[in-house]
This record gives C-alpha cells, sequence and structure tokens, in this order.
C-alpha cells in the first residue's frame, strides 16, 4: 500500500479568526506530507490567493465579515479552478451545508473534527473524494429522502437563501446587501422562487415552502 504521506499536499486557510488560522498553520506543519501556501481573512480574499497559488486543497470558513464562504466557493467553481475546497465551520445547519455542497465544495466537516480526521479528510480532498462529517451526512439524507421534497422543481442554493431572508421578513433592499448581489437580482430571483412554488406573493411562498420542507 503507498505511503499516503509520500506526495507533498498544498493547501491555504480561508477564515476570519486569526487563532484558528494560526492553529491550522501549526496542526499542519506537525504532519509530515502537508504545506500550507498562504492564509485568507474572508472569501474574496480567500479566492484571489487560491487563483495565485494554486494550492491542492483549500480549507474554507463560511461565514466572514467581508465574503463568506459559499460566495468564494461558487467563484471557485466558475473560474474552473483546480484546488479541491474542504469546508471547516462550526455551522451544520441545512443553510449552510447544501448551499456549500452545491457551490461546489469537495467536503464538509465541523471544527470540532479530531486532527487525524482532518488530516485524511485534506488526504481524500485532494484526491477528489469527497468528505462529510457524520451530522452533515445524517442531514443531506434526511433531506433527500424527505418526501416534501418530492414531485416540485427544486430551488436552488441562492433561492433557498433569499427565500430564508424573507421568511424572517427581510426586504429586498436588505437582501440585496446581506447577499451582496443587486435588488434586481433579489427580484429575479423572487420571480422564480413564486414560478417553483405556485406562490402569488412572498407570504404565499414562504407559506408553501414551509408546507413542502424547504423552510423549517
Amino acid at each position: 500500500m503507498a505511503d499516503e504521506t509520500a506526495r507533498t499536499i498544498t493547501l491555504i486557510v480561508v477564515d476570519d479568526h486569526p487563532v484558528v488560522r494560526d492553529g491550522l498553520r501549526g496542526m499542519f506543519a506537525s504532519a509530515p506530507g502537508f504545506e500550507v501556501l498562504g492564509e485568507a481573512a474572508d472569501g474574496v480574499e480567500g479566492v484571489d490567493l487560491a487563483t495565485r497559488l494554486d494550492p491542492d486543497v483549500v480549507l474554507m470558513d463560511l461565514r466572514m465579515p467581508g465574503g463568506g464562504g459559499v460566495a468564494a466557493i461558487a467563484e471557485l467553481t466558475r473560474r474552473g479552478a483546480r484546488s479541491k475546497v474542504l469546508v471547516l465551520t462550526t455551522y451544520d445547519t441545512d443553510s449552510d451545508t447544501l448551499p456549500a455542497i452545491e457551490a461546489g465544495a469537495t467536503g464538509y466537516l465541523l471544527k470540532d473534527a479530531p486532527r487525524e480526521e482532518l488530516f485524511t479528510a485534506v488526504r481524500a480532498a485532494a484526491d477528489g473524494r469527497t468528505v462529510l462529517s457524520p451530522a452533515v451526512a445524517s442531514r443531506l439524507l434526511v433531506r433527500v429522502r424527505s418526501p416534501g421534497a418530492a414531485g416540485h422543481e427544486a430551488l436552488s442554493a441562492r433561492e433557498r437563501e433569499v427565500l430564508e431572508l424573507v421568511a424572517k421578513g427581510t426586504s429586498n433592499r436588505e437582501i440585496a446587501a446581506e447577499l451582496f448581489i443587486s435588488e434586481a437580482t433579489v427580484k429575479s430571483h423572487l420571480t422564480h422562487i413564486f414560478a417553483k412554488l405556485g406562490a402569488k406573493d412572498r407570504a404565499a411562498a414562504v407559506a408553501t415552502a414551509y408546507e413542502r420542507g424547504i423552510l423549517g
């Protein structure tokens, strides 16, 4: 059997907390077979760094001021980046996991994962294999098997994000600011959401989404 550490895997760390970045850098520096090429504090910086340094793996947090992880993953996917993205976050809700995976993440781990599990996950991600924490895998299975999700055209990850904000009473202008998109784009998403859900307005769309298990 080939030695897993024979090839050095390069990676960058994208997280808004300096302590987390330092901890991950130190952890990988102490293990053979890994090299941390750089660090970024938000998604925008992370995309730039990944584009310039071309690492094997990008360790990506999700919720970061100045540029979130899902948008960064989507941008790297759009650019056809070679790097595989492994999400490393504290959040395992549907509104976090599904958009990240649909945007192109290769794997999804929680920050309480043991270090050996993290090393194994990074090696797997570098090889293009999907890695999901047990909690996330269970949530995805429940979501896929949900009867309420069948028989209807599925909402995209972005459309779900918009609908979740609508359900909280967020205005179009506030949604645009929250998701870093224009109000015109928000209205376009709402038009698609209404069509897919067979709803005539925001309230009906939210009610229908709860009935079908899309929200909740």
